[in-house]
This record gives structure tokens, C-alpha cells and sequence, in this order.
């Protein structure tokens, strides 16, 4: 009986990760048909750089402040 539940919840985890594999190519392509070179990896650096000029920025404030 357990061995019968741990291959259903197997069977239902490879199922949502394909899901999510698709999705994420699916994005990936969309983001390269609008412009990002290396699609989501170019998103990734770009949402990585305005979140350490922030970062940076709020930093700074915070010093000046002190």
C-alpha cells in the first residue's frame, strides 16, 4: 500500500514538473521573440542589477542618514 502512494505521488510530481518545464520554455521563448538575448537568463541579470542599484541606493540613503 505505501510503495502503491509513493508511486502516485511520483507519478504526480514528474506531472506538475513538466508542467513547469513547459511554462518556463514557454516564457523563455517569448522573452527572446521580444528582445532579451538570452531570454529568461537575461531577465534574471537585469532584475539582479535594479535590485543591487536599490539595494545600493536605500544603502546610501541609510548613511547619509546617520
Amino acid at each position: 500500500m505505501q510503495m502503491e502512494k509513493l508511486l502516485r505521488k511520483l507519478s504526480h510530481l514528474e506531472f506538475v514538473n513538466d508542467q513547469i518545464a513547459t511554462e518556463l520554455h514557454q516564457i523563455d521563448t517569448l522573452l527572446r521573440a521580444i528582445g532579451f538575448s538570452d531570454g529568461l537568463k537575461s531577465v534574471k541579470n537585469a532584475a539582479r542589477e535594479i535590485y543591487d542599484q536599490e539595494q545600493k541606493l536605500k544603502s546610501d540613503q541609510d548613511k547619509s542618514q546617520a
